[in-house]
């Protein structure tokens, strides 16, 4: 899988979560780090509820739920399971000024390689 479509799929919740947030944000990919080799470019819509409860994750293979607690108003942790096993963690931080979002994504694929990679997205 190309790291491209890794992003897109690593955390792409289900639309019964868009209740609390979406952010639009194209991925600055000289800031961000990468375990394979960088995609080109990438834009992305994120929409979370961090809520504490599982909520479905489709179209990725990594994780089929994802469990979101806010941390702060600016800060969100999740937990990333599939069948009942956590596989792996997102931790998001929205700049202050609301312009950068930072994720990092850490885990384990099906194929038992392990990823830890840091994507800096800008505010469009």
């Amino acid at each position: 899988m190309d790291g491209l479509a890794r992003l897109i799929r690593l955390y792409r919740p289900n639309t019964s979560m868009c209740n609390q947030s979406v952010r639009p944000g194209k991925l600055n990919v000289s800031k961000s780090k990468f375990n394979d080799a960088a995609p080109k470019s990438g834009t992305r819509v994120y929409a979370e509820s961090a809520d504490g409860k599982a909520h479905p994750i489709t179209g990725n293979p990594d994780a089929d739920s994802g469990t979101g607690k806010a941390i702060n108003s600016h800060t969100s942790d999740f937990t990333l399971t599939k069948g009942g096993k956590v596989v792996g963690s997102v931790h998001r931080v929205v700049s202050a000024d609301g312009k950068t979002l930072t994720v990092n994504n850490k885990g384990t694929h099906p194929d038992g390689k392990a990823y830890d990679e840091t994507l800096i997205f800008d505010k469009q």
